[in-house]
């Protein structure tokens, strides 16, 4: 019988890397500070400049690029410094997102084009770029950042939706293919988080009704979701795999 491990060990990050795109600001930030607090290393991405400086508002042993995650040979450059940098990469925190509205029958092809290129491209283009050292290592999380929108359909979503419907696929997929080689790959799907955007997007009578359509009555706050990203990228979770983690308050249940 296996030994019980130690419970503070287990959500403990001392000596692993982590890389978490959209850093700057809302939740990506929150992540961040998350696992600054539990002592990882950490490398904040973004394509906002003003991703350095949270990164030195954490403390001393974690860095900062300005990216943008639909460019694939900034990616792999990317992801080559932080490996440099730290040794290796342990931890993915897939985050970067957009989310143009609009209806469904005047959606500009631009917007569509942009926020799946942002929202599923991007995701899988720094995932496979961390997987060679994670696989040869047989060890490694990546935690994907869908939404309630991936599995119910929302006025004006139309593309966000489906970006992170694709989210929610490509994270089946490869936890099939890298479960096997010790990499686990899951995803968090939210409903609305009360950061600065998600709060302008549901302000007045809007967000009212959004509030009351919700068992729990109120928006999620943007350090449950880190804690539940801490929990998926914990030895924790060690046998959650292709998991997709609904912090939702229950909307999608019906």
């Amino acid at each position: 019988m296996t030994e019980t491990p130690s419970y503070d060990d287990l959500l403990d990050f001392a000596g692993k890397t982590v890389v978490i795109t959209g850093a700057a600001t809302g939740i990506g930030r929150a992540v961040a500070e998350a696992f600054a607090a539990k002592n990882a290393r950490v490398a904040l991405l973004d394509r906002d400049a003003a991703v350095s400086g949270v990164a030195a508002s954490l403390g001393s042993g974690h860095i900062a690029h300005v990216v943008d995650v639909t460019d694939e040979r900034g990616v792999g450059q990317v992801v080559e410094a932080v490996t440099q940098a730290f040794g290796r990469i342990d931890i993915l925190i897939n985050n970067a997102g957009i989310g143009p509205l609009a209806p469904a029958e005047s959606y500009a092809t631009a917007d569509w084009d942009r926020t799946l290129t942002v929202n599923l491209k991007g995701a899988f283009l720094m995932a496979r770029a961390v997987a060679p050292g994670m696989l040869e290592r047989r060890s490694g999380r990546i935690v994907n950042m869908a939404s309630q929108a991936a599995i119910i359909g929302i006025e004006g979503h139309v593309a966000y939706c489906a970006s992170k419907a694709g989210i929610v696929g490509m994270t089946n997929c490869m936890a099939l293919e890298w479960g096997p080689r010790g990499v686990t790959v899951n995803a968090l799907s939210p409903t609305v988080v009360e950061t600065e955007l998600g709060l302008s997007g549901w302000a007045g009578e809007k967000g009212d009704r959004a509030r009351a359509a919700i068992p729990t009555r109120r928006f999620a706050k943007p350090w449950e979701i880190a804690a539940s990203v801490l929990y998926l990228a914990s030895g924790a979770a060690a046998m959650v795999n292709g998991a997709n983690l609904k912090i939702d308050g229950g909307y999608t249940i019906a």
